[in-house]
């Protein structure tokens, strides 16, 4: 079919509005799962734990982590599953391509020699229930190599994430930051299981719907989902989705949101520069001297453009949240100085904490 046209100011009111980051506000974590994909789980609580500030970031003060624990836990809306919130009804897609990884050689291969490990975890769970990692005894004949890191020792957590990408056992809940499993049959809803295929178009088009507009990738993979755009002055092979496409007139405006750095919005970096012109580099990891913007600060969007980077952390002895700067990457016109202000006073109150402001804003 023949391109649709978009231009780069278009291409961003649909991306903005696609992340429900524009005036019209949704009302609770399962909406914006269903349109944002997913919810990254990270515990780096500079300001707050990415689950919590991205649902802030979109649907505001009416914001409570209550919510998000109460459709997890008690409603069985979403699911937590490799290291994201996911609503329900993506599961079963989401199980198919998982289920590849568990399938690697060397994942087949470390489960077959520890098979009598596996059935052990699997019967304590059927027997007790729901169990931390923790309650459950290391019986492994072969551990995995640790060279990168990221492991204990422990061989039950890496067996239970394995088993969860087969589907065979899932997180019921948290206990603090620590998952509590069980057998994923007493916690995931039945549901027809789709082809390798249906569930690769299934998890594109949810991709596609995320984004608004992307170019199939590694980071976005939409495959061809959705419709053909050409993007005035972007190269490359565009994908729109038509429904956002259709709604493109009906923009209800733009705000000010700050977006934690593992915030959805900001995770397909080749498409933040290439429609945004924004460069996000995390310096989290960063030697302090090479900082331009603080070790977690977090972007400043003000309507569809990135302008801004706020500097602030959360001082947890004295309960005060602290600002360094909010860095103009785009000057401010005195009437977004005061939104971003007033979205900074929103953060603090939201936290249930002083602000204490030494920037210019």
């Amino acid at each position: 079919m023949t391109p649709h046209r978009l231009s780069r100011d278009e291409a961003r009111r649909l991306a903005v509005r696609a992340q429900l980051l524009d005036a019209d506000r949704p009302g609770d974590p399962v909406e914006v799962a269903e349109q944002v994909g997913w919810i990254k789980i990270d515990p780096t609580a500079v300001i707050a734990p990415c689950e919590h500030t991205m649902l802030w970031a979109r649907i505001g003060e009416g914001y409570e982590p209550a919510h998000l624990r109460k459709a997890v836990e008690r409603d069985r809306l979403l699911v937590e599953l490799d290291g994201a919130f996911h609503p329900v009804s993506a599961l079963p897609a989401l199980l198919v391509q998982l289920r590849r990884h568990a399938e690697h050689p060397r994942a087949t291969e470390w489960l077959a020699v520890n098979a009598r490990f596996r059935t052990e975890v699997l019967a304590r769970l059927r027997a007790e229930g729901p169990l931390l990692a923790s309650a459950i005894p290391d019986t492994a004949e072969v551990a995995r190599s640790n060279d990168s890191g990221w492991w204990s020792d422990n061989q039950v957590p890496r067996m239970l994430e394995l088993l969860s990408y087969r589907g065979e056992v899932a997180i019921v809940r948290r206990e603090g930051r620590s998952k509590v499993w069980d057998l994923a049959e007493r916690v995931y809803p039945a549901a027809p299981e789709p082809t390798p295929e249906e569930a690769e178009r299934d998890i594109a088009a949810r991709r596609l719907r995320a984004a608004g507009v992307a170019k199939h990738s590694a980071w976005t993979p939409v495959h061809d989902a959705g419709e053909p755009v050409e993007i005035e002055g972007l190269k490359g092979a565009w994908r729109v989705d038509p429904e956002a496409l259709a709604a493109l007139d009906d923009d209800p405006g733009g705000r000010v949101a700050l977006l934690n750095p593992y915030d959805a919005m900001l995770y397909d970096r080749p498409r933040l520069e290439a429609v945004f012109g924004f460069r996000y580099v995390l310096e989290q990891f960063k030697p302090k001297p090479e900082r331009r913007y603080g070790l977690f600060a977090h972007p400043i969007l003000i309507g569809d453009r990135f302008a801004g980077m706020l500097e602030a952390a959360v001082d947890r002895r004295e309960g005060a949240l602290h600002v360094q700067a909010v860095h103009e990457l785009l000057p401010f016109e005195e009437e977004e100085r005061e939104m971003v202000r007033a979205e900074v006073l929103d953060l603090a109150r939201w936290l249930g904490v002083p602000l204490t402001d030494t920037s210019d804003v």
